[in-house]
């Protein structure tokens, strides 16, 4: 089956994949599109685990401050040479999160394991608490569908990025591991600080 520039463009405005990658892909799916989908996915999730573990000792510290001046952020990302630190997309990453950061009042933490235990406790006490009134053999489910649903509010790498136009609707942790995938490095969310006035 040959495949088209036309399928290769499709592919790539579907996925962000690079067009080596989209044609290799595309080959060894067949020309099925879905498929092509699927393997780049696993490709991408495999290749930024395997940099996971990288140690990322350069990067950059953006800012965003609001129209207004009345909300400011800072945030740290890293990644493995100054060489990908300098790069435009890695820079244009870094502000857009930091634009992302300061449009999300609710952000507690970048990761699931950052979120405070004791804000953890006490939504899943509010959960529970909520969860009463249903069929007991529910309740479990009701209360880790509520705690999954406030994690995706309050944990950055789970967030919508705010500009879907530009974005398309992806989490966070994927702009990330298309950055991971594309640089060939381990691309961390170090840390950030949202400050506004009056808080």
């Amino acid at each position: 089956m040959s495949i088209t520039a036309q399928d290769v463009k499709a592919l790539r405005d579907r996925t962000g994949a690079g067009v080596l990658a989209c044609r290799e892909a595309l080959t060894e799916a067949d020309g099925d599109v879905d498929r092509a989908v699927e393997i780049l996915r696993t490709r991408g999730q495999a290749q930024a685990a395997k940099r996971a573990g990288a140690e990322t000792t350069e990067g950059v510290v953006q800012s965003y401050i609001h129209a207004g001046n009345k909300i400011g952020v800072l945030v740290e990302v890293d990644c493995q040479t100054d060489f990908v630190a300098r790069n435009d997309k890695f820079i244009e990453f870094a502000r857009d999160l930091a634009l992302h950061i300061a449009a999300s009042p609710t952000t507690l933490a970048i990761s699931d394991d950052d979120v405070p235990a004791e804000d953890r406790e006490r939504e899943e006490r509010i959960a529970t608490e909520q969860a009463l009134d249903r069929p007991e053999n529910v309740r479990e489910r009701i209360v880790s569908g509520k705690l999954d649903k406030w994690l995706d509010e309050v944990v950055l790498l789970r967030q919508k990025h705010v500009n879907e136009d530009k974005h398309g609707g992806k989490t966070i942790e994927q702009l990330r591991i298309e950055l991971a995938d594309e640089t060939r490095e381990n691309v961390v969310i170090r840390r950030f600080e949202r400050y506004a006035v009056g808080d």
